[in-house]
């Protein structure tokens, strides 16, 4: 899920500094951590335990590498800073893949590709905007969706779009809209998600499946507005996050990841959790 300057405070002087290659390390346990809270991803259940498509998927890859694995809940905009301060070995968090990320992390290869989209109150008028139930596909300089862009900034002309801090999706709304359009940050989704439930925004951007379990939530009277929004705008996919000192550990989940997606089990657990296959 989820140009992050929030997510990257500390985090280059962490893994110039802090980190350096070592002996080959031979992995028998691994910390992996989730926000607990950006459902059906991963969330938070009632016993504390955590669950949802990733923590699913997590059993899946440990068992697969042999190795014991323990989930850790924490704050999504200091995870980047943190693994590197070796809190933890792995995140896993709805983390896009991008090239500024990648300056600072390692990656695993992507095991999920979704889309963003607006979200809006059906009774709204910034409902139902042009191109709702289409996707459009852009790169990094909209190439491919320019025109779709136009559109959207007319039809949301002063509105207030509620976003969440620190994730890929920032820099797009800021770059795109904060010129006609007032851009409110949040610490998590759930609380943007009540705002724009209670009418104190007009707009959400997140991730696609992400927002259909929003909906849910909001018994139906939310939905998306405008088109669904994929490509490589926001990356190449979601990947797990590890530092760079560890590429033995990126090698072990690399190789656990193309067996979940070659053994069908990626495209099973989306399914089970986001009703589509989000298999890259």
């Amino acid at each position: 899920m989820k140009a992050y300057k929030i997510l990257l405070a500390g985090a280059v002087a962490l893994a110039a500094g802090a980190w350096s290659p070592a002996q080959a390390k031979e992995w028998k346990s691994v910390t992996i951590t989730l926000e607990g809270a950006y459902a059906p991803w991963n969330m938070t259940n009632p016993d504390g335990s955590l669950g949802g498509f990733e923590p699913e998927l997590a059993k899946y890859l440990c068992d697969h590498m042999k190795v014991e694995c323990k989930l850790v809940a924490s704050d999504w905009d200091g995870m980047i800073t943190s693994l590197n301060a070796g809190k933890f070995d792995v995140i896993m968090d709805a983390l896009s893949i991008t090239e500024e990320r990648k300056q600072i992390i390692d990656f695993s290869v992507p095991y999920a590709h979704t889309h963003a989209v607006f979200a809006a109150s059906k009774e709204s008028s910034y409902a139902n905007a042009p191109g709702t139930g289409s996707v459009v596909k852009m790169e990094p300089d909209l190439n491919g969706g320019k025109d779709a862009v136009e559109a959207m900034r007319t039809a949301f002309k002063g509105a207030t779009i509620g976003i969440q801090a620190a994730t890929v999706y920032s820099k797009f709304i800021y770059d795109n809209f904060g010129d006609i359009a007032t851009v409110r940050e949040y610490k998590t989704g759930a609380e943007r998600d009540l705002d724009l439930e209670t009418g104190r925004i007009d707009l959400a951007f997140d991730d696609a499946v992400y927002l259909n379990s929003a909906f849910e939530k909001a018994d139906g009277e939310l939905a998306f507005s405008g088109p669904e929004i994929g490509g490589t705008i926001f990356g190449i996919g979601e990947g797990l996050g590890v530092r760079k000192s560890d590429p033995e550990l990126k090698a072990m989940l690399d190789d656990a990841i193309k067996a979940a997606l070659a053994d069908g089990i990626v495209k099973d657990l989306s399914m089970k959790w986001f009703k589509t296959d989000v298999t890259p």
